[in-house]
């Protein structure tokens, strides 16, 4: 038989050896057992969920729920991204007093 050569594997870590603290159990009162709900039919009432998945939704919310999914999706150029970001009625009433106040001179 031929001897092969050992292959030398990781040594294993060292634990280091630091004192572990020793967590204080806690009094646990054999009076009162923890039991497990049971969820089966007829016996414990089923935790309440989140069912608006399951609503019939208006048409316009459906549309406005897919629009927000579409545009978290969708990376959108910088240029064309600035037209979302528009300013309210009142305020661009105002800027475009102030631009027209501004403007420059006709002949």
């Amino acid at each position: 038989m031929l001897k092969g050569k050992k292959t030398k594997g990781k040594k294993a870590v060292p634990v280091p050896a630091v004192i572990k603290k020793q967590e204080a159990k806690k009094v646990v009162n054999p009076l009162f057992e923890k039991i497990p709900k049971n969820f089966g039919t007829g016996q414990d009432i089923q935790p309440k969920r989140n069912l608006n998945h399951f609503i019939k939704w208006p048409r316009y919310i459906q549309l406005q729920q897919q629009m927000a999914i579409f545009y978290k999706r969708l990376k959108v150029p910088p240029a064309i991204n600035q037209f979302t970001q528009v300013l309210d009625c009142q305020t661009a009433t105002q800027m475009l007093k102030l631009a027209h106040k501004h403007r420059p001179e006709t002949k």
